[in-house]
């Protein structure tokens, strides 16, 4: 029927755009689920800059170390039912900022508390190792993750750049939590 090389291509090219068409079509409205990382879910999250800055007159603490570390969602959802759209509980967190992960809040979003806003410090407990002058930030994970998802470690990164050109601190004087690194290795390799 086509002898042509090229005619078969053009054919070829007409039945995958008429198929391709079809599955859209079919599709509609609904968007396919997100993979580890969709750019549109990650345009919808709010800007860095305007995190720390939001709520707060000026920064009048010395900040000089940012330690990260992992908090369990188990320690704060409440009673309540907790979905990605309730918000969290800020009163029983010792944080500066969370790093939410789906579980509570949405992934990769990024909420201060309220020892942020009034530039308090907060209480080290367990394995902190920073100060009274320690920004701390908690990444939420439940209990069957032991790593945080790639929305949180990017945007916990960019958080991280932001608080440390902003206050002057050193790369020295920035804690992750121990398996941080490898885990990101990891997630950038699949």
């Amino acid at each position: 029927m086509f002898q042509d090389r090229s005619t078969k291509v053009f054919v070829a090219a007409l039945i995958s755009i008429g198929i391709g068409t079809v599955v859209l079509k079919t599709l509609g409205s609904s968007p396919l689920e997100a993979g580890a990382f969709s750019l549109s879910e990650y345009y919808h999250l709010k800007p860095v800059e305007e995190i720390v800055s939001s709520n707060v007159a000026r920064i009048s603490r010395h900040w000089n170390s940012i330690e990260i570390s992992y908090t369990d969602a188990a320690q704060i959802v409440t009673n309540e039912q907790s979905s990605a759209s309730s918000p969290v509980n800020h009163a029983l967190l010792n944080y500066h900022f969370i790093v939410c992960g789906g579980l509570i809040g949405e992934d990769g979003q990024i909420q201060s508390t309220e020892e942020w806003q009034r530039q308090l410090s907060t209480t080290p407990v367990g394995t902190w190792y920073g100060s009274d002058q320690t920004i701390h930030i908690g990444v939420i994970v439940d209990d069957r993750m032991t790593h945080a998802t790639d929305f949180q470690i990017k945007r916990t990164e960019m958080l991280v750049k932001v608080l440390s050109r902003r206050l002057g601190i050193q790369p020295a004087s920035i804690r992750y939590p121990d398996n941080w690194w490898q885990w990101r290795a990891w997630s950038r390799s699949s």
